[in-house]
C-alpha cells in the first residue's frame, strides 16, 4: 500500500509539473513563419535528434524523394548570407527577419535568378567555387512566400530534403522550430524502448550498461522482466532509449524533454529548445558514446558526466546520480515529452543488494586520463596532450607501439586507446621520426590517424612533428613525394591534338591522391579561372555555359595534395554547334 501511495503521489506531481512545463515553455512567436515548402510539412528528422557528434539543429522536411521543389522565404526579411561547400549544408541561404530571428535553408539546388547571378559573380571574383558571402543588409530583400531557391540533395545530405533552421540572429543560437506553431500534426507520445543503469562509483567508460527492456502498461512503461532493479552499487544513474514520431511519418525522431525523479524528488532534466553550435559536441556526453560506437542504440544519460560543460541539462537536486544509502525499495519515475507536450512515463523501483556488491580489486591501479585536467602521455618518441576540456569522464590509459613496415612510413605506429571514448577538444600529438630526414623531404611529412580519412600535414617543432586530431587511435608519420592524379575522362586521354567536345554537356574530373586528400583544384580556360563545382567532395564538374562559347579553347588543370605535390595537365579542345545529324 505504501508503495502504491508513493507511485500515486509521483503521478500527481507529474501532472503538476506538466502544468508548469506548459507555462514555462519558451514564448516563441507562433505562426510568424510559414512552411518554407509548398507541400505538406512532413518531417524526416526533428530538432534535437541524435547525430554523430551533434544534435540535429533544425528540421529535415520531406520532399517526397524528389528534388527541385520550390523553396519560399518563411517571412519578410533580407538575405544575409549564402554558403556553398562540398559537405555540410551544401548550398544554403540565411535570411534575417525584423523580429531578430534568422531562418536557414540548406541542401539546395539553384537559387532564384537574382541571387544565382550575384553568387556566380562573387565566385569568379574570388576564384573559388566554395564560398561564404556575408551580404549587406537589404541588398537582397525578400518578402514572405517569395521563391528563393529549389530543393536539392547537396552537401552532407543522404537524400533529397530541405534542412530548415531558426536561429537567434544576435547569438546565432539555434531554436527549436517546432515551438513556432508550424503545421506539423503530432498527437503521438514518445516511445520508450530500453532503460540502462550505470555504476557511478566508476567511470562510464569502464563498464557496459545493464540494460532493461520496457513494456507499455496502461498509460506508462514498466520493466519487462523484473519488479525491482537490484544493484550492488551505492551510486547509480540511468539512461533511456526513446524516440518520437509525428502523425504522418514513421521516422524515429529525437525526444524533446526528459526528467527523472527519485522517491518523488526531481533530480535533473534536459529540454532541447535551443542549442548553440559551439556546444553541440556535448551530445557525446549526453549519450552513452561507447555503447553506440560498439554498435548499440542511442542511450541518453539522465545525469551529467564530470566533464560535461554543456547547457542542455538543468540540475535540480544533484547531477542525476542516485545514492542508495539503505536497503529499502525506492521509486524512480522518468517523464519524456515531445515538443507538443505528448508525454510518456517510465515507472520502476530500485534497491541496493549487498550480495551483489563486487569486492574491491587488489590489482595495481591503471594509469588514467582525468576530466577537467590537462593530461599528457609521454613515451619514447611519442607524446599526446589532452586539454582540460578534452574528456567527459575518467579513462584508463591504453598505449601500444610497434615498428612499421608500411610503405613510406618514417615512424613507429603509436596507439592510444580507441574511438569508443569521445574527445571534446583536439588532441595534440607529437612524434619523432625513426630515421634522419633529408632537408628536401622535411616539408613532405604527414601524420595519419587510423586511415587516410584522418590525415594532417605535420609541422616541425624542436625536432618533433606535431598535428592535432579529434579522436584517439593509432598515429604514424609518413613521407609523401607522389603527386596526385587527375583521373580525367577517357575522351581527354584519347585526344592527340585538339579534342572535340561538341557532344558533351560538361567536363568531369575525379582527382585522387595516394594519401586520400586533394588540397587544391584549379582550372583555367584560356588563361582565366573556370568554376568547377565539387559537391560532396569527389567529382569536379564544369557544365558548359556562356564562358565557353563555340570555338577552340585551352584548358589547364592543376591539383595539389596536402604537402604541396602538384600535377598540371593542359589540353586544346573545340566546341562546334552540334546537331543530332552529326552523330555517327
Amino acid at each position: 500500500m505504501r508503495m502504491q501511495r508513493r507511485v500515486l503521489t509521483v503521478i500527481v506531481l507529474f501532472f503538476l509539473n506538466s502544468l508548469l512545463f506548459a507555462q514555462s515553455s519558451p514564448g516563441y512567436p507562433k505562426h510568424y513563419f510559414r512552411n518554407p515548402l509548398g507541400i505538406p510539412m512532413e518531417l524526416t528528422s526533428n530538432f534535437g535528434e541524435l547525430r554523430s557528434n551533434h544534435w540535429h539543429m533544425g528540421l529535415d522536411i520531406r520532399t517526397r524523394q524528389k528534388e527541385n521543389y520550390q523553396i519560399y522565404a518563411a517571412a519578410d526579411g533580407y538575405i544575409a548570407k549564402v554558403r556553398i561547400e562540398p559537405f555540410g549544408f551544401g548550398r544554403s541561404i540565411f535570411i534575417n527577419h525584423p523580429n531578430g530571428l534568422t531562418t536557414v535553408y540548406a541542401h539546395l539546388n539553384d537559387f532564384f535568378p537574382e541571387l544565382e547571378k550575384y553568387v556566380t559573380e562573387q565566385q569568379y571574383k574570388q576564384e573559388s567555387w566554395e564560398i561564404e558571402l556575408d551580404i549587406l543588409k537589404n541588398k537582397i530583400p525578400v518578402f514572405k512566400s517569395q521563391l528563393i531557391a529549389y530543393s536539392g540533395n547537396t552537401g552532407s545530405s543522404q537524400g533529397p530534403h530541405l534542412h530548415f533552421e531558426i536561429r537567434d540572429t544576435k547569438t546565432n543560437k539555434c531554436l527549436n522550430p517546432l515551438l513556432f506553431g508550424f503545421p506539423v500534426n503530432d498527437n503521438i507520445a514518445p516511445v520508450a524502448l530500453k532503460l540502462a543503469m550505470y555504476d557511478r562509483s566508476k567511470s562510464v567508460y569502464d563498464q557496459g550498461p545493464q540494460i532493461f527492456s520496457l513494456k507499455k502498461t496502461g498509460e506508462s512503461y514498466t520493466l519487462r522482466n523484473a519488479a525491482v532493479i537490484k544493484t550492488g552499487s551505492r551510486k547509480a544513474s540511468f539512461a533511456i532509449q526513446a524516440f518520437d514520431r509525428e502523425f504522418r511519418t514513421g521516422n524515429p525522431n529525437g525526444i524533446y524533454y526528459a526528467k527523472i525523479y527519485f522517491d518523488e524528488k526531481p533530480l535533473i532534466e534536459f529540454r532541447l529548445d535551443s542549442i548553440d553550435y559551439s556546444e553541440s559536441m556535448y551530445v557525446n556526453a549526453q549519450i552513452d558514446y561507447k555503447y553506440r560506437s560498439e554498435g548499440g542504440s542511442y542511450l541518453q544519460h539522465l545525469s551529467v558526466l564530470p566533464g560535461d560543460k554543456g547547457k542542455v541539462n538543468r540540475k535540480i537536486n544533484g547531477d542525476g546520480t542516485i545514492f542508495l544509502d539503505d536497503s529499502l525499495i525506492h521509486t524512480v519515475l522518468i517523464e519524456i515529452k515531445d515538443a507538443y507536450r505528448n508525454t510518456s512515463l517510465v515507472n520502476f523501483n530500485i534497491q541496493y543488494d549487498e550480495s551483489l556488491a563486487k569486492p574491491k580489486s587488489e590489482e595495481k591501479p591503471a594509469e588514467k586520463f582525468f576530466p577537467n585536467n590537462k593530461n599528457v602521455l609521454r613515451r619514447a618518441g611519442f607524446e599526446l596532450e589532452i586539454p582540460a576540456a578534452g574528456l567527459y569522464d575518467t579513462v584508463d590509459v591504453q598505449y601500444f607501439h610497434a615498428k612499421s613496415e608500411k610503405p613510406f612510413a618514417v615512424s613507429s605506429l603509436h596507439m592510444v586507446n580507441d574511438q569508443s571514448v569521445p574527445v571534446h577538444s583536439n588532441l595534440s600529438v607529437r612524434i619523432k621520426p625513426d630515421k634522419e630526414m633529408p632537408e628536401i623531404l622535411k616539408n613532405k611529412l604527414l601524420m595519419q590517424r587510423n586511415t587516410k580519412s584522418s590525415i594532417r600535414k605535420a609541422k616541425w617543432q624542436d625536432g618533433w612533428l606535431t598535428a592535432q586530431f579529434s579522436d584517439f587511435g593509432s598515429y604514424q608519420l609518413f613521407v609523401d613525394t607522389i603527386p596526385p592524379e587527375l583521373g580525367e575522362p577517357d575522351s581527354f586521354l584519347r585526344g592527340k591534338d585538339t579534342l572535340d567536345l561538341s557532344t558533351l554537356k560538361n567536363i568531369v574530373f575525379n582527382p585522387n591522391d595516394n594519401f586520400g586528400t586533394v588540397k587544391n583544384f584549379r582550372a583555367e580556360l584560356d588563361g582565366k579561372w573556370l568554376r568547377f563545382t565539387n559537391d560532396k567532395g569527389r567529382f569536379y564538374i564544369y557544365t558548359f555555359d556562356e564562358r565557353c562559347p563555340y570555338g577552340v579553347h585551352h584548358l589547364k588543370v592543376t591539383v595539389e595534395d596536402l604537402v604541396g605535390n602538384v600535377t598540371t595537365r593542359s589540353w586544346w579542345f573545340k566546341r562546334d554547334l552540334y546537331t543530332p545529324s552529326q552523330k555517327k
